[in-house]
Formats: structure tokens, sequence, C-alpha cells
């Protein structure tokens, strides 16, 4: 039986000391939720000035995958609780810190390792947890894709097993586009040399995120719980708008949530985990799950009583989480829309002008053409009122050069 943390005050002796490491907007929201139960929050990651860093007590920039320079920098900072927040880790080093006793990870050391990359946790939810997925087959050349595509079949989606937000995703309907998805895949990956997962194409009608949240009980143990389903449309396998509830048939809700528990529970820990699956009729099939609040979630700043990052706080710190609904929401994504640093918004004032439209945008140091710089959310009577303003809401920011 886990006990909660005792919390204390910030930059002092009693202070909870949370590390997150990857400090993304994702990671900004939970930072500020932290720091509001009075956690002192250190910010980590690749590059300079991340959005988390920005609310951060403190932050340090590092190669998370190098295991020395983490262990290093976890042995100098202490922390009570690490909070893994973006796939590119040395997992290696966080299962030592875990072993060792010198830090609580979240949920655990096992499901980042699992989840870092696509074939481990694959491997888990259909192999030994007997969970229905779509046909799959991993390769390590273009030879080996080659063949697995002709087993599960065109049209297939070939995935680098270390990349997440859509990078290096192909979709090929032909045997002659083999080649040019291996390279996009090995271009776009998290490392070099590195496997692909090719996935047969599933006939579903939509697909959801359930969102899971495992946290301490009023008798100290476990209890799973279970938001609203969250429906999302995505292009090149990145996210574009998401909106909370999904309709669905009970049949479905049912399996969905036995599926999402199922493979929560081989995971462990506390905290929410973003369940990704495929839904046709009452029939449900599993997809990916990340062990940290998911983008698709943003949603859930407007819709629910607390948000996943409010509920992902409240959950590794052993407190009471409440996933109630409050209302139908919506999100939408800002793209940044150029390459340029330190860019600027126009537009704000009319899309706070929008019924009940809230912006968050991230702070991101660099734009791109494609990168997430900010979202808008909107409740509405109806997914469809809550959607159309959020997408009213993101067409008016207009990206500019400072």
């Amino acid at each position: 039986m886990t006990h909660p943390f005792r919390l204390g005050t910030p930059l002092s002796d009693s202070a909870v000391r949370v590390m997150l490491l990857g400090s993304g907007e994702l990671g900004k929201e939970v930072a500020i939720e932290l720091q509001r139960l009075g956690a002192e929050v250190v910010a980590v990651d690749r590059y300079a000035n991340a959005p988390a860093m920005q609310v951060a007590h403190r932050s340090h920039v590092i190669p998370m995958t190098d295991p020395q320079v983490l262990n290093g920098l976890i042995m100098a900072e202490a922390p009570h609780i690490i909070v893994p927040e973006i796939e590119a880790i040395a997992t290696d080093a966080l299962a030592f810190i875990e072993e060792a006793g010198l830090a609580k990870v979240v949920p655990t050391a096992r499901a980042t390792q699992l989840t870092m990359n696509r074939e481990g946790i694959r491997r888990l939810a259909a192999e030994e947890l007997g969970l229905p997925t779509s046909p799959y087959a991993f390769a390590g050349s273009a030879e080996e894709l080659a063949a697995g595509a002709q087993k599960v079949g065109f049209p297939c989606f070939v995935k680098p097993v270390m990349s997440s937000s859509g990078k290096g995703q192909s979709y090929v309907e032909s045997a002659d586009q083999i080649e040019a998805a291996w390279n996009y895949a090995e271009e776009s990956g998290r490392v070099a040399g590195g496997q692909v997962i090719v996935e047969g194409r599933i006939d579903f009608d939509f697909e959801i995120t359930l969102l899971t949240v495992r946290s301490r009980g009023a008798d100290g143990e476990t209890v799973t719980s279970f938001c609203a389903p969250i429906g999302h449309r995505q292009v090149k396998g990145d996210y574009v708008e998401s909106w909370q509830p999904q309709a669905m048939s009970e049949a479905a809700l049912a399996s969905a949530q036995d599926i999402a528990a199922k493979v929560t529970a081989a995971l462990g820990g506390w905290g929410v985990f973003g369940v990704e699956l495929f839904v046709k009729g009452d029939q449900v099939w599993f997809s990916e799950v990340s062990p940290r609040p998911h983008d698709t979630g943003l949603v859930t700043l407007g819709s629910q009583a607390q948000s996943e990052f409010a509920l992902h706080a409240r959950a590794i710190l052993g407190l009471p989480v409440d996933v109630t609904q409050r209302e139908p929401a919506a999100s939408a994504v800002i793209y940044g829309g150029m390459e340029a640093a330190g860019i600027a918004f126009e537009g704000v004032a009319e899309a706070l002008a929008v019924p009940t439209a809230e912006l968050r945008l991230f702070g991101k140091p660099e734009s791109y053409e494609r990168r997430r710089m900010g979202v808008a959310i909107a409740r509405g009577r109806d997914t469809d009122e809550a959607r159309a303003r959020a997408s009213e809401a993101a067409k008016k920011v207009r990206p500019v050069k400072a």
C-alpha cells in the first residue's frame, strides 16, 4: 500500500520535487497543475526555453537519450518523482533509478520502456494480453518491410517503432511504394537504423482516445477510472481536432474500457494513460497507449471538472481524482505555418470573442510549417457546436513573423 506524498513548500527542505523529462505543451500543463499543489518542478528537455521550462522552478537542457548524462542530472537534482513526458529517453537509466529506490518513475520504469517503442507495447497487447489489434509485422530493412506488407496486405501503414505525432508514417497502397516508405521512416524515426511496424488497415467507423486514470483509492488500493471517450481527426498521423464525448454504443464503450483496464494494469503505476482504440459498431481494437496525458486530451481543459493534466498531477501524488465531464467541448490545433523563431500571433482578440473559446499558445521558441504552436478550445450544447466554435477560434489566430 502506497501513501500520498506529504506536500510541502517549493524551494525548501519540505518540497516534493518532480522532474519532467520532456517539457512540451503537455508537460507545461502538468507543471502548472503540480505547482498548484505546491510541488517543486524541474523541467528537462533537449532544447532551451521549451514550454514547461517557462513555468518550472528550474530547467536543464541535456541529451535525454544519453544514460550517463541523464543519470548524473537525476543524482544532482534528487527528485522524488520522475515524470517522462516523451518517448526519447534513456529508459535503462530510469529502470536503475527506480530499482535503487532513488525516485518514483511515473507510472513505472517498465511502462516507460515498453511504450517508448511500438514493438514493446504491441507485443504486450497482442501476444501477452491477447487484445484485438490490427494485423502487423516488424521489419528491419526494406526487404523485410516488403515481406511484412505482403503478410498484412495492402493498403497498410508503415511507422517507425520509435516516433510520435505521425513522424515517419506512410500510407502504402502498393508494393512499389515500399522503398519510399522505408526511407521516410528511417529519416523521421528517433533512432537511425531502427525497426518499423507495418500494420494492416482496419475498416473502422472512428478512433478514440480513452483517458484511463490509475490512482490511489480511499482504501489505499489502486483504482481505475475512465474519462468520457474522446473522438479525434488526424491528418498524416497527427491530430488536428478532438472532441468529447464521442458517441458510441454501450457495448463498444464497455469493450473499450475492458481493453484499457487490461493494458494499463499490465503497465502498472499511477497516472493518466492515453489509450487509443479503433471502433466499428460494437467492435473495438487496441491501437496504442501513452503512459501520460495525450495531445487529443487537450480538450479536457474545457470539458472536464479536472483536466487530464490535473488528473495526472493528482494521481502521481496519491491524491483523489474526479473524471466527471462538465459539458461537451472540442479542441482545434493552431499550426505555425512557417519556419521562424520567436513568432507573434495576431487575431487573438477575435478568437477569444468566439463564444466559450479559450486559447493555449504554447510558447515554443521555434515555429515550423506543421508544428503545433497552440490550440483553441470551446464548449457547446453538443460536440457539433463545440467543434464549430473551436475551429472558428483556431482559424482566427494568425501566426506571423515578429
